[in-house]
Protein backbone atom coordinates (compact mmCIF):
# COMPACT_ATOMS: atom_id res chain seq x y z
CA UNK A 1 0.00 0.00 0.00
CA UNK A 2 1.04 3.63 -0.53
CA UNK A 3 1.94 5.90 1.77
CA UNK A 4 0.03 8.97 2.32
CA UNK A 5 2.57 11.20 1.23
CA UNK A 6 2.45 8.80 -1.87
CA UNK A 7 -0.97 9.56 -2.41
CA UNK A 8 -0.82 12.94 -1.92
CA UNK A 9 1.58 13.20 -4.70
CA UNK A 10 -0.34 13.87 -8.06
CA UNK A 11 -2.50 16.97 -5.68
CA UNK A 12 -1.89 20.56 -5.45
CA UNK A 13 0.06 21.28 -2.05
CA UNK A 14 -2.98 23.13 -0.64
CA UNK A 15 -5.57 20.79 -1.29
CA UNK A 16 -3.15 18.34 0.35
CA UNK A 17 -2.22 20.94 3.11
CA UNK A 18 -6.05 21.44 3.68
CA UNK A 19 -6.14 17.89 4.43
CA UNK A 20 -3.36 17.38 6.28
CA UNK A 21 -4.85 19.56 8.84
CA UNK A 22 -7.41 17.63 9.69
CA UNK A 23 -5.30 14.78 10.23
CA UNK A 24 -2.67 16.53 11.91
CA UNK A 25 -5.73 16.96 14.17
CA UNK A 26 -6.73 13.70 14.73
CA UNK A 27 -3.41 12.11 15.34
CA UNK A 28 -2.43 15.23 17.71
CA UNK A 29 -5.74 14.54 19.75
CA UNK A 30 -5.35 10.87 19.91
CA UNK A 31 -1.39 11.54 21.71
CA UNK A 32 -2.92 14.32 23.73
CA UNK A 33 -5.93 11.94 24.80
CA UNK A 34 -3.05 8.93 25.92
CA UNK A 35 -0.92 11.67 27.31
CA UNK A 36 -2.77 12.62 30.97
CA UNK A 37 -5.04 10.24 32.92
CA UNK A 38 -7.30 12.80 33.93
CA UNK A 39 -8.08 15.05 31.02
CA UNK A 40 -8.49 15.04 27.43
CA UNK A 41 -5.95 16.67 25.09
CA UNK A 42 -8.76 19.59 24.61
CA UNK A 43 -9.29 20.01 28.16
CA UNK A 44 -5.79 20.17 28.52
CA UNK A 45 -6.09 23.30 25.46
CA UNK A 46 -8.57 24.92 27.47
CA UNK A 47 -6.59 25.00 31.07
CA UNK A 48 -3.71 26.32 28.84
CA UNK A 49 -5.96 29.06 27.41
CA UNK A 50 -7.05 29.94 30.70
CA UNK A 51 -3.59 30.88 31.71
CA UNK A 52 -3.23 33.37 28.88
CA UNK A 53 -6.10 35.59 31.33
CA UNK A 54 -3.57 37.04 33.61
CA UNK A 55 -5.34 39.92 34.87
CA UNK A 56 -9.28 38.88 35.23
CA UNK A 57 -10.27 35.16 35.08
CA UNK A 58 -12.08 34.84 31.85
CA UNK A 59 -16.05 34.24 30.98
CA UNK A 60 -17.00 31.61 28.84
CA UNK A 61 -17.39 33.79 26.07
CA UNK A 62 -14.00 35.11 26.40
CA UNK A 63 -12.34 31.58 26.39
CA UNK A 64 -14.31 30.56 23.06
CA UNK A 65 -13.29 33.34 21.56
CA UNK A 66 -9.73 32.60 21.96
CA UNK A 67 -10.36 28.50 21.69
CA UNK A 68 -11.60 29.05 18.45
CA UNK A 69 -14.96 26.76 19.65
CA UNK A 70 -18.07 27.58 20.51
CA UNK A 71 -19.75 28.76 23.32
CA UNK A 72 -21.28 25.49 23.99
CA UNK A 73 -18.73 23.22 23.67
CA UNK A 74 -16.26 25.50 26.02
CA UNK A 75 -18.87 25.25 28.72
CA UNK A 76 -19.54 21.36 28.44
CA UNK A 77 -15.76 21.33 28.87
CA UNK A 78 -15.82 23.44 31.63
CA UNK A 79 -18.48 21.40 33.25
CA UNK A 80 -16.17 18.14 33.24
CA UNK A 81 -13.21 19.67 34.22
CA UNK A 82 -15.49 21.63 37.44
CA UNK A 83 -16.64 18.35 38.40
CA UNK A 84 -12.98 17.33 38.73
CA UNK A 85 -12.02 19.59 40.55
CA UNK A 86 -9.41 21.84 38.27
CA UNK A 87 -11.65 25.27 37.75
CA UNK A 88 -14.68 26.54 39.51
CA UNK A 89 -17.34 28.21 37.27
CA UNK A 90 -18.90 31.32 39.11
CA UNK A 91 -21.42 34.45 37.97
CA UNK A 92 -19.69 37.48 37.10
CA UNK A 93 -19.99 39.97 39.89
CA UNK A 94 -20.94 42.61 37.52
CA UNK A 95 -23.39 41.03 35.15
CA UNK A 96 -25.08 37.99 36.67
CA UNK A 97 -25.33 36.60 33.04
CA UNK A 98 -22.02 36.44 32.56
CA UNK A 99 -20.28 33.10 33.87
CA UNK A 100 -16.61 33.51 34.97
CA UNK A 101 -13.66 30.65 35.19
CA UNK A 102 -11.49 30.69 38.00
CA UNK A 103 -8.47 27.88 38.54
CA UNK A 104 -8.60 25.71 41.57
CA UNK A 105 -5.36 24.77 43.80
CA UNK A 106 -6.09 21.27 42.22
CA UNK A 107 -5.09 22.53 39.05
CA UNK A 108 -2.12 24.39 40.19
CA UNK A 109 -0.98 21.11 41.74
CA UNK A 110 -1.34 19.28 38.71
CA UNK A 111 0.54 21.65 36.41
CA UNK A 112 3.21 21.37 38.69
CA UNK A 113 3.24 17.79 39.12
CA UNK A 114 3.11 17.26 35.06
CA UNK A 115 5.34 19.88 33.84
CA UNK A 116 8.15 17.79 33.53
CA UNK A 117 6.10 15.24 31.23
CA UNK A 118 4.98 18.18 29.64
CA UNK A 119 8.45 19.66 28.45
CA UNK A 120 9.35 16.44 27.45
CA UNK A 121 6.50 16.02 25.00
CA UNK A 122 6.99 19.36 23.29
CA UNK A 123 10.59 18.07 23.48
CA UNK A 124 9.74 15.10 21.13
CA UNK A 125 6.95 17.26 19.14
CA UNK A 126 9.29 19.35 17.32
CA UNK A 127 12.36 17.42 17.23
CA UNK A 128 14.25 17.95 14.14
CA UNK A 129 12.24 21.24 13.74
CA UNK A 130 14.64 24.07 13.39
CA UNK A 131 13.24 27.70 15.15
CA UNK A 132 13.70 29.07 12.32
CA UNK A 133 11.10 26.77 10.73
CA UNK A 134 8.50 27.45 13.95
CA UNK A 135 8.55 30.59 13.61
CA UNK A 136 7.65 30.47 9.84
CA UNK A 137 4.90 28.15 10.63
CA UNK A 138 3.76 30.23 13.04
CA UNK A 139 3.53 32.92 11.10
CA UNK A 140 1.79 31.28 8.39
CA UNK A 141 -0.84 29.59 10.95
CA UNK A 142 -1.76 33.37 11.91
CA UNK A 143 -2.26 34.53 8.42
CA UNK A 144 -4.76 31.19 7.59
CA UNK A 145 -6.50 31.78 10.64
CA UNK A 146 -7.23 35.27 9.67
CA UNK A 147 -7.96 33.76 6.25
CA UNK A 148 -10.49 31.50 7.95
CA UNK A 149 -12.04 34.69 10.13
CA UNK A 150 -12.61 36.41 6.66
CA UNK A 151 -13.99 33.17 5.28
CA UNK A 152 -16.69 32.97 8.29
CA UNK A 153 -17.66 36.87 8.14
CA UNK A 154 -18.40 36.75 4.17
CA UNK A 155 -20.47 33.46 4.74
CA UNK A 156 -22.60 35.45 7.64
CA UNK A 157 -22.90 38.11 5.21
CA UNK A 158 -24.01 35.94 1.98
CA UNK A 159 -26.08 33.65 4.21
CA UNK A 160 -27.88 37.02 5.54
CA UNK A 161 -28.51 38.22 1.97
CA UNK A 162 -25.82 41.54 2.34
Amino acid sequence: MKSREEMLEPFDNKYALFGLFFAFGNQLQMAGDSFYEDITCKQFFLLICLNLFQEESPTIKELSGVMGCSHQNVKQMALKLEKKGFIRMEADAGDRRKVRIYKTEKLDEYAKKNVDKEDGFMKYFFEGISDEEISGTYKVMNKLEDNLENIRRKMNEYNRGL
